[in-house]
């Protein structure tokens, strides 16, 4: 199987090397060019995190990094980037038959850990593929379940990546469906997404720690980046199996970005907490002086001029 061209390889000399299925060990770099989608390893220590594409990574040319590899680099771990050519929830790919083909022979055998991981996109693809890998366990932020909408009728968003891609045939069309055989699985979302939580609730089970993280909007990884948290929470799921105290603690951060601020200045307008929401406002004016707070501190007054009396 020959690799894919692209102008942009220069760009990533670190890429390992291209190899055969038959050839591919945990002791070396390599990556492999299926028909629809890629996988990109590198080794590191004891614990193999592999993590999964999503809509944005797949906006960058290949060959491109793995989706946070810059992050697992530092904390040392293995990793086997799984890649996608499409915008399509790795629906239609050969994702299984090459994550079959690394465990049929034995590749996973050694890491003392295996933790699945990813976000939106790739968050249903590491839910939905990793009771392919005995012993996995998985950590997904703001996951959809499925896109088929008989099954999650409430989900009406990517409408056109939804439309190339297909959620009729039934083979891995249901995330729910494979979290009971994982043996641990955090989802961590925003409660304040109707979506994000209607998927949730669905992924939710006995050996599922549903995690929200209130104002993170559906790109609660990127609220988790910003405020420091990421590497602190995959540590903590790494070690633990679970997000506690360190990740809770880690996400005191959250406070300081501006996108968290955002979504709550949005969500407490939508509320009928009109006090709180003005002590909100205050804060945020006094600690970042952020225009959008200031206007809906205005627009709050101006419906409500009884609250400036206080």
């Amino acid at each position: 199987m020959t690799e894919p061209t692209s102008a942009t390889l220069t760009q990533t000399p670190q890429a390992p090397p291209v190899q055969e299925m038959s050839d591919a060990t945990p002791n070396r770099p390599f990556r492999i060019i299926g028909e629809t989608s890629y996988l990109w390893y590198e080794p590191g220590s004891s614990t193999l995190v592999v993590p999964f594409d999503n809509l944005a990574t797949l906006d960058h040319p290949y060959p491109r990094q793995p989706w946070v590899a810059r992050h697992l680099r530092q904390m040392g771990h293995a990793f086997l980037g799984v890649q996608s050519q499409r915008k399509d929830w790795f629906r239609g790919t050969d994702v299984p038959a090459l994550l079959t083909a690394l465990r049929d022979k034995g590749f996973f055998d050694g890491f003392e850990r295996i933790v699945f991981v990813g976000a939106s996109m790739g968050g249903f693809g590491a839910i939905n593929y990793a009771p392919l890998v005995p012993r996995a366990t998985v950590l997904a932020l703001s996951p959809q379940s499925t896109m088929n909408r008989r099954i999650a009728p409430f989900e009406n968003r990517f409408p056109w990546a939804v439309r190339n891609s297909d959620w009729t045939h039934p083979r891995f069309l249901d995330a729910a469906d494979a979290m009971p055989d994982i043996p641990q699985a955090t989802v961590v979302f925003d409660p304040f997404d109707h979506a994000d939580k209607a998927h949730a609730m669905r992924l939710s089970g006995p050996n599922v720690q549903l995690a929200p993280v209130p104002h993170a909007t559906h790109e609660a990884v990127r609220t988790v980046m910003k405020s420091g948290a990421f590497e602190v929470m995959l540590r903590e799921f790494i070690d633990t199996g679970r997000l506690g105290p360190g990740f809770r603690l880690a996400m005191r951060g959250r406070r300081k970005t501006r996108k968290w601020a955002r979504a709550l200045v949005d969500n407490l307008a939508a509320s009928h907490h009109t006090t709180l929401a003005l002590r909100a406002y205050d804060r945020l004016i006094a600690s970042k002086n952020y225009l959008f707070a200031i206007q809906a501190r205005r627009e709050l007054l101006e419906a409500r001029p009884e609250l400036g009396e206080h």
